[in-house]
């Protein structure tokens, strides 16, 4: 979600010893390397095959494996059981589908699979409601239009299709002001057709450091609820892929008594634990949920911590 001018962790190898998680041998260094090396050849592997079925070109002439990454995380909220998940995905080009441009695959919130929330919002809601116990494999072909429209064809958990149309346009307001709006129109059998409307405004304000505000509506056919949430968040880098971020987090459904049905603050600290693919993650936030009207609204304390493979 971040825009050219967010400062971004660079992609270079960080110098300084990380002060949590680092390996402490130069055997665990070479495991993380060995499993770095077999689920990116694991996932090659997966993705010649399945170029094979469409055609004679052998996947090394133009086959390509990226945004590639593979996770696992740890949720704990005050008010709820800890939860536990594994979080992949990755992207592929495909030299017999080409036409497609793309395959994409991964495992996934089953909801947020198709309805294409945002990233930020997507980790509030593993942090706030557990959403790991809804975790879905899904895997899709798409295709690129003009730089601006996304076309994709998939499915997720149980073979069920999905279809989305994605539009997304940013706009440089100037040097330090961005906008950035998306669309994404989806299908399902679970949902029929809905849609999911994000726009960002985002400010440089110094070379390190941004603010951010992302709003979310999403509203189904099916259930004919608009779903919102928004954040307002500033984000410092300090070099070497650390990031700390500070977000306030709210969000609801339009016309339930409860405006705000929940809403908190939470910070985040992430860096590279080993070399510049290896990232940890530390997640603190308190939160102050009301599901019911009936109810008072309670403080409850959240902390999650997660690793991330990149490959």
């Amino acid at each position: 979600m971040a825009s050219a001018q967010t400062p971004q962790p660079s992609e270079t190898t960080s110098t300084q010893s990380p002060p949590f998680g680092a390996p402490s041998s130069p055997s665990d260094e070479g495991l993380i390397d060995a499993t770095r090396g077999k689920v990116r050849s694991s996932v090659e592997w997966l993705a010649s095959g399945v170029d094979g079925w469409f055609g004679d070109i052998p996947f090394s002439e133009g086959g390509k494996v990226s945004e590639g990454e593979l996770g696992l995380n740890v949720y704990k909220r005050q008010d709820q059981s800890a939860t536990t998940g594994v979080r992949f995905k990755a992207r592929f080009r495909l030299p017999n589908l080409e036409s497609y441009q793309y395959l994409f695959v991964g495992n996934d919130d089953r909801s947020q699979i198709v309805s294409d929330q945002p990233d930020t919002f997507s980790r509030q809601q593993q942090l706030l409601r557990g959403g790991n116990r809804d975790n879905a494999f899904f895997a899709g072909i798409g295709a690129t239009l003009r730089d601006s429209v996304d076309l994709r064809l998939g499915f997720r958990g149980g073979l069920k299709p999905y279809a989305q149309a994605r539009y997304h346009q940013p706009w440089l307001l100037s040097t330090v002001d961005r906008i950035d709006f998306r669309e994404t129109l989806f299908y399902s059998s679970d949902d029929k057709l809905g849609s999911t409307t994000a726009l960002s405004y985002e400010r440089t304000l110094t070379s390190t450091l941004v603010a951010r505000w992302l709003n979310s509506a999403t509203v189904t056919r099916e259930t004919k609820d608009v779903a919102w949430s928004s954040s307002w968040g500033t984000y410092k880098s300090y070099g070497g892929q650390r990031l700390l971020s500070l977000e306030a987090l709210l969000g609801g459904v339009i016309g339930d008594p409860v405006t705000v049905a929940d809403y908190g603050v939470q910070a985040k600290w992430s860096q590279p634990i080993y070399k510049d693919f290896l990232i940890g993650e530390l997640i603190l936030g308190t939160f102050w949920p009301r599901p019911d009207v009936t109810l008072p609204r309670e403080q409850a304390w959240a902390i999650g911590t997660g690793i991330k493979l990149r490959f």
